[in-house]
């Protein structure tokens, strides 16, 4: 799959079979549901588009995730959840022996995906267990991150659903899994095995769960959604609802671009144009961009084909040697 973005020929939701859904600043943020989930989703299923949810929050079981979503008025089944607990309990049994001693260090979530592959759970050091999986919760305090450091200090492996620094909630940016596993990964000097995403593992059993020919992932994070993305070779969406911008997108890695961009999961309903060069600029629909003399010009067009032709002229160039000044890159609004 080029690392630059593509086209179709046909709304998404009509030229993929299964959408593959991030949930925090994809289908809602905090408690709310962003605006144009619900009815977006609707419209993708009644297309023939398949759903899946997946998400890096370990905390909270299929069953909660599919009810809090039926909640917010996007019909879900536990059966079109796949969490980063469940990623992590099948991580975890590749390593480890079922029956043996696991320290759990996360929400209910990542206690039943475990128990589920028959360990036997332990929540203190003294108990010997031979492995340590943490997962968000935002319960978790100093005493359970300790008891971790204490069982890996002893020997035990180290697991971690997933690696996320940061999520996003109805006040703003607050600090996720990864930023948690680094207080135990610094007091131990061991880095831990992850499954979430960027790992390509928990996006492909999604996509077998799901049935999936042709799946799409969806996400507002290049460094989780998009990475996995590119990691599992599954074209990926990015929308703008959550914690990247444009901004990001214009410097993103080869291996962290999406394939498409758009501004919320109503764009599923859109055919996206391929950029397209011609006579030094970067062509999609109305809008052009390119790069020169060290600067980013972007003009014409409507917001969104902006930002793409401005993502492919600033890809070409990065991938080309050609430096740009990265204070003047254009704000979209």
């Amino acid at each position: 799959m080029t690392a630059g973005l593509l086209g179709t020929e046909s709304a998404l939701q009509d030229a993929f079979d299964v959408a593959l859904v991030d949930l925090d600043g994809v289908a809602y943020k905090g408690p709310h549901a962003i605006p144009s989930a619900p009815p977006a989703l609707e419209a993708a299923r009644a297309a023939g588009m398949g759903v899946m949810f997946v998400t890096n929050n370990a905390s909270r079981e299929p069953e909660t995730v599919a009810a809090h979503l039926s909640e917010l008025g996007i019909p879900c089944a536990p059966t079109e959840v796949m969490t980063a607990a469940q990623a992590g309990a099948e991580l975890l049994a590749e390593h480890v022996p079922a029956g043996e001693r696991v320290l759990v260090v996360g929400g209910a979530g990542l206690y039943t995906a475990v128990a589920a592959k028959g360990y036997e759970i332990v929540e203190d050091a003294t108990e010997h267990p031979v492995a340590v999986i943490q997962g968000f919760s935002p319960d978790l305090g100093w005493r359970q991150l300790a008891e971790a450091t204490y069982a890996i200090n002893a020997g035990a492996r180290f697991f971690a659903t997933n690696l996320d620094l940061t999520i996003p909630n109805e006040r703003g940016i607050a600090p996720g899994n990864g930023s948690l596993v680094g207080v135990v990964r610094t007091a131990t000097g061991v880095t831990p095995l992850a499954a979430g995403k960027p790992e390509p593992a928990m996006l492909r059993m999604a996509a077998r769960k799901a049935g999936a020919a042709r799946p799409l992932m969806i996400g507002d994070r290049l460094d989780t959604d998009l990475k996995g993305a590119r990691a599992a070779d599954i074209p990926g969406l990015m929308v703008l609802t959550g914690v990247n911008t444009a901004r990001d997108a214009l410097l993103a890695v080869p291996g962290e671009r999406p394939a498409f961009i758009g501004a919320d999961l109503s764009t599923l309903a859109d055919v996206h144009p391929a950029p397209r060069l011609a006579e030094h600029w970067w062509h999609v629909g109305d809008a052009r961009a390119r790069v020169t003399e060290g600067r980013l010009l972007v003009d014409g067009g409507d917001t969104l084909d902006r930002v793409r032709a401005a993502c492919a002229a600033a890809w070409d160039a990065a991938d080309n040697g050609h430096k740009f000044d990265v204070e003047t890159l254009p704000h979209f609004g």
